[in-house]
């Protein structure tokens, strides 16, 4: 090899002979793709974390519904913090520097991320089907124990299923490393179908479901408000006792609508990936592969967006929050709605 080949070609670690062959990109293009992380992970962790932070605080966010809120909210922390960081720089460097150890861990808290996101996401869609079906039992049949149990029994599964999807790829001592700096963790393609019956198929199925049954008892209800408008002042006083349920009825449904919006999106960022990993990528080009899978990461960032859109008390806990009033005395019993049906 000549010197005008040694420096025309870059390795990961220079200093081993057994380096992999790092891809040379411009300056221009590596410095667009760090601040195009840096600023994914930044907002994605901040964004979530003023979630987590309102939730956790406010006394009266201390609902079943908001629960579910958070442990999403965890799960798309994780995302910006462990997950686009260290997906950008295996893209931009194309080498692997942080270790075989970590290289086998990493796929165990992507895996385990994404199935935990897809549980929270089937929890929410009961919650919000059993909120509008039954409001007036909604609170005896989902509490804040229920919630909780539902929350810790959703992460543990998720975590075992990770194990056991990925068990051959983390402990198997028969791994082939074609060079330092690669990372390559292989699934079996019977694996990768039976994750997407379990992953995508199965909670796909019952969310979908789920919500149609919500918008239609949605629409019936919108019906039986309408009627109730026009009351007769002979029946004023049952009247009103229709109105307080039929507006409880209104609310519940206005937030089963928010909570669908959040779970279309994220089921619309997730199906392209999981139809891709069917194909093993070898028809898809490198680039439209890559946008696709930024876009599932990038998803962690909108869930927060779409709460300050559609959430007034998000909005008010954001302002106590960054105007540091979380820290006065008694702040977690403020009135963080503006209304009692916001």
């Amino acid at each position: 090899m000549t010197d005008l080949d040694k420096q025309a070609i870059e390795y990961c670690f220079s200093n081993n002979n057994l380096s992999c062959i790092k891809e040379i990109k411009s300056q221009v293009e590596c410095i667009v793709l760090y601040i195009f992380i840096s600023l994914a992970s930044v907002l994605t962790v901040f964004l979530n974390l003023l979630v987590i932070i309102s939730i956790s605080h406010f006394k009266q966010l201390h609902t079943p519904t908001n629960l579910l809120i958070l442990s999403l909210a965890v799960a798309d922390l994780l995302v910006g913090l462990i997950v686009i960081p260290l997906m950008g720089i295996r893209y931009i460097e194309t080498c692997w520097y942080f270790g075989e150890t970590f290289c086998s861990l990493f796929p165990f808290i992507l895996y385990t991320v994404v199935s935990a996101s897809l549980g929270n996401l089937v929890f929410i869609s009961i919650d919000r089907y059993i909120a509008v079906k039954v409001p007036l039992q909604y609170s005896t049949r989902v509490t804040t124990n229920k919630a909780v149990f539902c929350i810790i029994l959703n992460w543990l599964c998720s975590s075992i299923y990770s194990v056991i999807m990925l068990y051959d790829a983390i402990f198997s001592t028969e791994t082939l490393i074609t060079c330092y700096g690669d990372c390559i963790v292989t699934v079996k393609f019977e694996y990768v179908l039976t994750d997407l019956i379990v992953s995508l198929v199965a909670p796909c199925s019952v969310i979908i479901s789920l919500y149609g049954q919500i918008f239609c008892v949605a629409k019936y209800q919108a019906r039986l408000i309408n009627s109730v408008t026009n009351v007769s002042k002979s029946e004023k006083k049952r009247g009103k006792c229709v109105m307080e349920g039929s507006v409880r009825r209104k609310s519940e449904s206005k937030a089963a609508l928010t909570l669908g919006i959040i779970v279309a999106i994220h089921l619309l960022c997730w199906i392209p990936y999981y139809i891709l990993t069917l194909t093993e990528n070898t028809a898809i080009p490198p680039t439209i592969l890559y946008c696709l899978i930024w876009v599932l990461y990038v998803n962690s960032c909108v869930n927060p967006l779409i709460y300050a859109l559609f959430y007034p008390w998000f909005r008010k806990s954001v302002i106590y929050i960054l105007t540091f009033r979380i820290f006065q005395p008694a702040s977690s019993r403020v009135n963080i709605f503006t209304n009692h049906h916001s």
